[in-house]
């Protein structure tokens, strides 16, 4: 019997592909678990119909991550601090802060999308990667300064 498999198997295959599979294997396991639908006609147009969809949506994405490369590409933001001795900070400067000063300037980055490599505990200047899209990063100069009181 022909499947569409709708995860990815590694002893079959990955999500999308069609494969050949006995009939118990199919009608026992398979279709009951959700794993993989019967290959008839409509369901092989179906299969075609979302794979041409989600290649739209990741083309969009893409571009829309471009656009935000690229507007990231000089930008830079300060977030003002207290800090007391050595210049350490009353605490640290979180993606949360970053994600916010960001969207402050009109550029919205989801926070988990924001890495900071070791925690901002001292006033200074600081180079952030933000995850735009698979394999694609920008960076964001961030400069941590004295808040005037």
């Amino acid at each position: 019997m022909k499947v569409i498999l709708k995860s990815d198997f590694e002893s079959l295959g990955k999500m999308g592909d069609v494969v050949r599979v006995s009939d118990g294997y199919a009608r026992n396991f398979l279709i009951p678990k959700g794993f993989a639908a019967e290959a008839s006609d409509r369901n092989i147009r179906t299969l075609d119909h979302q794979k041409q969809v989600i290649a739209k949506k990741a083309e969009k994405e893409k571009r829309k991550a471009e656009e935000t490369q690229e507007k990231l590409k000089d930008f830079s933001c300060t977030i003002y601090r207290r800090s007391g001795d050595q210049n350490k900070l009353f605490g640290s400067v979180s993606s949360k802060d970053i994600e916010k000063a960001l969207a402050d300037q009109g550029i919205r980055i989801e926070r988990k999308d924001i890495v900071i490599e070791e925690p901002i505990r001292t006033l200074g200047d600081y180079t952030i990667k933000v995850k735009l899209y698979h394999g694609m990063t920008a960076s964001v100069s961030l400069k941590v300064a004295e808040e005037q009181q």
